[in-house]
């Protein structure tokens, strides 16, 4: 049995008659400084690699993202292989529309709002509001400029439903798909030069044409340079986000090939722009028949109107 000698605290002897007890014992000293990892020595001797990382993100950090947000894959077949593109709450969607909108100069949209969760929910509901909202102001457009006039009567053209869907959707996938094809083949020429998945760039995209819905209702007023006006600046505010966010994933590529990328970017987005505005708002006013007025000798004359 243990005497109280024995259960009486006892104070650490030297260093040195402690080790001589028992040699194989591990000494930690609070007075060394702690070693750095690798990897922030690495970032710090490279200073321009940490703007790189926050732009385009590492593949730890994807992977620390990754592994925080618990993902799970399963098999492309399955409905639980699809749900995933639409698991985001409404602040998520809030907070990419406002990301969208009011874009920050030097971030990166896919890094501040995508990357740890891309979805397609907001896409296809931002697209699907965009082509009805379109739809509905360009019949309504259409009503305001002739609205007064004896000789026309108000038709509602439902292909227009068609035709804005078939554009907004072709422009939404088509044009993402495009731009992931060709960075992945600049991958293959050009080391480290995209880190953007295909669902990425659908996502950028689908949440850089929110800017137009409020402005398809803003283009009723019937006055073309207003419109035009509106358009230049919601062209700038989307245009901006798209050139932020690709520009870092080329800009390692050869210098024309890296222009000439994100000049094909702003063209198509602005012949978006321009052709939704020509043709469903800015179209040609209705030739009004001329009117046929009876004469009194049995001949019929017709008389234009002006």
């Amino acid at each position: 049995m243990a005497t109280a000698d024995d259960l009486k605290f006892q104070e650490f002897d030297d260093a040195a008659n402690l080790l001589a007890a028992n040699p194989d014992a591990t000494t930690i000293s609070i007075d060394e400084p702690a070693e750095i990892p690798k990897n922030q020595h690495s970032r710090l001797q490279e200073p321009g690699r940490e703007e790189d990382d926050e732009l385009l993100g590492t593949d730890d950090s994807d992977k620390t993202e990754l592994l925080a947000g618990q993902k799970k894959s399963a098999p492309f077949w399955t409905f639980e292989y699809y749900q995933t593109f639409f698991d985001v709450d409404t602040f998520q969607v809030l907070d990419r529309i406002k990301g969208s909108v009011f874009p920050v100069p030097g971030k990166n949209f896919v890094r501040l709002y995508i990357r740890s969760n891309p979805d397609l929910y907001g896409p296809f509901w931002i697209c699907a509001t965009l082509v009805f909202t379109i739809a509905v102001s360009g019949n309504l457009s259409n009503f305001f400029i002739h609205l007064g006039k004896p000789t026309y009567h108000y038709v509602p053209e439902f292909r227009k439903v068609s035709i804005a869907a078939t554009t907004i959707y072709a422009y939404a996938w088509l044009v993402p798909l495009s731009l992931w094809g060709f960075l992945m083949w600049r991958n293959t020429k050009v080391m480290n030069i995209v880190s953007y998945s295909f669902l990425e760039i659908v996502c950028v995209y689908g949440y850089s044409l929110f800017i137009y819905i409020p402005t398809a209702i803003l283009w009723i007023i019937p006055q073309k340079v207003v419109r035009w006006v509106l358009m230049v600046f919601s062209l700038c505010l989307s245009g901006s986000v798209l050139v932020m966010t690709f520009w870092p994933a080329v800009r390692d590529d050869n210098r024309r090939i890296a222009v000439a990328t994100v000049a094909a970017v702003l063209l198509l987005h602005a012949l978006l722009a321009v052709g939704c505005l020509a043709y469903f708002f800015d179209a040609p006013e209705l030739d009004i028949p001329p009117a046929i007025i009876p004469a009194h000798n049995g001949t019929a004359v017709t008389t234009k109107s002006h």
